[in-house]
């Protein structure tokens, strides 16, 4: 007997995984996603009616994306043609065009796994079949296609979210795998807590969840399958958590606004859910930076400096000692006094400079540094704040003349910013007040016309 005998079933041919077995073939046996194809649902009355149109099925891995557009096909009796975009090329969508038009008029369901992986060129090879009906598109992706397929071909599509199985729903999956597969039906018992347990550990992932139950078959003593078999085989495992993709994404989005919205225990568990997945410590020591200025700034200008440190001891020291100490920057910026008003005025001052010209630095406040720098006026009356009161040169301006009004910074009525935002309100009021001021209203300033006189 040869070594992968095992691998073959009694006709010969490859034995399929389980999750090939039990695919199924109707609306009643797909699981999940009853917010797409439940009773009323748009997807649903579409598939009822035969009424096909091109779409894209986004969603994370082993949620029925596939499954779905072979359903699509077997249902509306249309011809089911796959292609993978981790496989394919041009030359591959072109022959599949051609066989689409020598099947005419039956219709083809041209079926693109990983369509974000194709470039621009190859997905605009798509476009005109699409257009005039050659084919029926579906598109399958596990990122955002605002982001990953071209606005032309998401102009002639749908978009349909699929969403992850939830435990109850996994659970559903495991029991009628186990009912319907001939092999785990005759040859393996479990218990209903294990399934609940291979239903937590898939993570939303159908897929997962039925090769978990595969391999655990396959370990089972005696034909059961314990609690001991499934830790067997999860091992060391990692939940999923898709490094770089929306999941990615969502998470540390999910950290940033507990963090800005003041919830330490939200925060915290989004750290750990993100280290648990595998993420790298220090990408969030540099996200908690970020946060610490844009969403705290001045209001507590401690959370710099601690976020900072944290990320400076995981660079040192690495897990877990580091890990701890951006834990406990997360929790500190979570409570800390919360402002806004750095990052807006950040941002206000960038439009302007995005917005209007480079208008020239005034000439009293240029650098000097030689004679005939100074004979040309630069540095000429600049009042040097320190030889005043307070260090501080009331009716003085250091904009350009065309933006001299110009106020960015709005200090906000918490933390250590009400204090700045006292002294700052003191300050405009005084150049409001001041009876000298750099620019006269509607007049000339003196740069002006000493940049004239030259």
């Amino acid at each position: 007997m040869s070594l992968f005998d095992s691998e073959f079933s009694e006709s010969g041919k490859a034995a399929e995984p389980l999750a090939a077995r039990v695919r199924p073939t109707d609306l009643t046996g797909y699981m999940g996603q009853s917010h797409l194809l439940g009773p009323g649902k748009p997807l649903r009355e579409a598939i009822e009616r035969s009424h096909l149109h091109s779409m894209i099925l986004w969603g994370p891995p082993g949620v029925g994306k596939t499954t779905l557009a072979r359903m699509l096909a077997e249902i509306c009796d249309v011809r089911f043609h796959a292609l993978s975009a981790v496989l394919s090329g041009v030359r591959d969508i072109r022959d599949a065009i051609d066989l689409a038009r020598q099947m005419l008029p039956m219709r083809t369901l041209l079926f693109v796994d990983e369509v974000h992986r194709f470039n621009k060129a190859q997905q605009d090879a798509f476009l005109p079949f699409v257009e005039d009906g050659t084919v029926i598109f579906v598109g399958a992706t596990t990122e955002n296609p605002s982001f990953e397929v071209n606005n032309a071909l998401l102009s002639r599509t749908r978009v349909y979210k699929l969403r992850s199985l939830t435990e109850t729903e996994l659970t559903q999956l495991i029991e009628r795998a186990l009912a319907t597969d001939d092999v785990l039906a005759k040859t393996i018992s479990i218990d209903p807590d294990t399934k609940t347990a291979i239903a937590l550990a898939a993570d939303g992932d159908a897929r997962r969840a039925l090769s978990l139950l595969e391999i655990c078959a396959d370990l089972a003593v005696e034909g059961q399958v314990s609690a001991a078999t499934l830790e067997e085989v999860l091992g060391s495992d990692h939940r999923r958590f898709d490094k770089g993709g929306d999941i990615f994404f969502d998470q540390i989005s999910a950290l940033h606004k507990a963090v800005r919205g003041s919830s330490p225990d939200a925060a915290i568990y989004w750290f750990v859910r993100m280290i648990d997945g595998g993420c790298d410590p220090l990408y969030i020591a540099r996200r908690v930076v970020r946060m610490a200025s844009e969403d705290i700034g001045n209001a507590d200008p401690r959370c710099l400096q601690l976020s900072l440190q944290a990320w400076d001891v995981q660079a040192r020291l690495g897990s877990p000692e580091g890990e701890l100490a951006i834990a406990q920057a997360i929790l500190f910026l979570s409570t800390a006094a919360k402002s806004n008003a750095v990052y807006r005025a950040f941002t206000d001052a960038r439009s302007d400079v995005n917005d209007f010209p480079d208008y020239e630095v005034p000439l009293h406040i240029r650098n000097a540094p030689t004679e005939l720098m100074k004979t040309m006026g630069h540095g000429e009356e600049y009042r040097y704040a320190h030889d005043y009161d307070d260090g501080f040169v009331a009716g003085e301006s250091y904009f350009p003349p065309e933006l001299q009004d110009r106020q960015y910074y709005q200090p906000a009525p918490r933390g250590l910013e009400i204090q700045l935002g006292e002294k700052l309100a003191s300050v405009r009021q005084a150049n409001g007040d001041s009876e000298w001021k750099r620019y006269a209203d509607g007049s000339a300033s003196n740069d002006q016309k000493n940049g004239q006189d030259d």
